[in-house]
């Protein structure tokens, strides 16, 4: 018992006096998943830019990335609400290039090869809300990523999720 006193009492002076080890800022992750869309709202018929950019924290390239795109619960449970996604376009210094693989999985292609140290790379695909698609309804999806990096680790990070569009009647 007089062990344990002692132990508290040291404890407590460490803390008054500054000395006790404190919490480290956080660093941030190796690859952080970031998303966005154009528009919060839209009515059967029309589209929404769905912009994911993935961005290297590390100090080495990303050389691969593995990313998937699943829609949440809540969008599943309404079977009226019709959406595919349409169209993907990677964002580059030229300008932006036509990509494939747009349905559930297997995304992380569309990034490039090389994402250098510092930089990031924004993939956006077009979801297409069906015109006879129920209405008063939200889409929106969760991702799961993993990306490889030149010094041979790796990181995975999710679930991310993205913005939900609501689905107006018109």
């Amino acid at each position: 018992m007089r062990r344990l006193g002692l132990t508290a009492v040291l404890a407590f002076v460490l803390t008054v006096f500054g000395f006790a080890p404190g919490a480290s800022a956080a660093e941030p992750a190796p690859a952080a998943l970031a998303f966005a869309t154009d528009s919060a709202t839209t009515t059967p018929g029309g589209t929404v830019k769905l912009s994911m950019t993935i961005t290297n924290n590390k100090t080495y390239d990303v050389w691969f990335v593995y990313q998937t795109i699943d829609p949440t619960w809540l969008t599943t449970q309404r079977p009226d609400l019709k959406y595919s996604f349409t169209g993907c376009s990677l964002a580059t210094a030229a300008g932006a290039t036509s990509c494939s693989g747009t349905g559930p999985s297997n995304l992380g292609g569309n990034y490039g090869a090389t994402i250098p140290p510092g930089q990031s790379r924004t993939v956006t695909l077009t979801l297409r809300i069906a015109a006879d698609s129920g209405c008063n309804g939200n889409i929106g999806f969760y991702s799961y990523y993993y990306a490889e990096f030149s010094d041979s680790t790796n990181t995975s990070g999710g679930p991310v999720y993205t913005p939900e569009t609501r689905v107006l009647c018109a």
